[in-house]
């Protein structure tokens, strides 16, 4: 496989072995390779149960893997960071989103690309927003700046 581009989102909210999350995120990055462009480091609120802050950036990285393949490879740096398998949304030491392709749009068990909730997240397309923001989704057709300002913008309650 030629090389090809991947968005990967990065997010964490406990302290692991490499210490606080902003560190956990800079080590996940050297752990994954190939980065070409990393967004700055953000806090956001947690989704779900989670009472912890976290500590989101997005990456693009480019590598001869298939979707498929880099999903076992960040599913194995999740691990070796201390990442367990638990509560939806619970607090993670890491984790490790494939968000965009460029080669487009993937479908397979347990890996759909572009990632199913990425437009709806403020706390990914504020950080891709910053490194790719004419990256367009396969799906809509739509920039990263265009779907980073919807998130952003404020919306009446019916």
């Amino acid at each position: 496989m030629e090389r090809t581009t991947y968005a990967i989102a990065l997010g964490s909210n406990r302290r692991g072995i490499y210490g606080a999350p902003a560190a956990t995120i800079r080590a996940a990055l050297a752990a994954v390779g190939g980065v070409v462009a990393v967004s700055p480091i953000i806090a956001s609120a947690p989704l779900g149960p989670s009472i912890r802050r976290y500590a989101n950036a997005v990456a693009l990285i480019e590598t001869r893997d298939s979707p498929p393949v880099l999903l076992a490879r960040l599913k194995r740096i999740e691990t070796a960071f201390g990442r367990r398998r638990g509560r939806r949304w619970g607090s993670r030491v890491i984790d490790l989103d494939i968000i965009l392709w460029s080669g487009g749009v993937w479908r397979g068990p347990g890996l759909t690309v572009p990632h199913a909730a990425y437009r709806d997240r403020g706390f990914v397309l504020a950080p891709l927003a910053r490194i790719a923001p004419r990256w367009r989704d396969p799906l809509t057709g739509q920039s990263v700046r265009h779907l980073a300002h919807k998130v952003d913008r404020p919306r009446l309650r019916p």
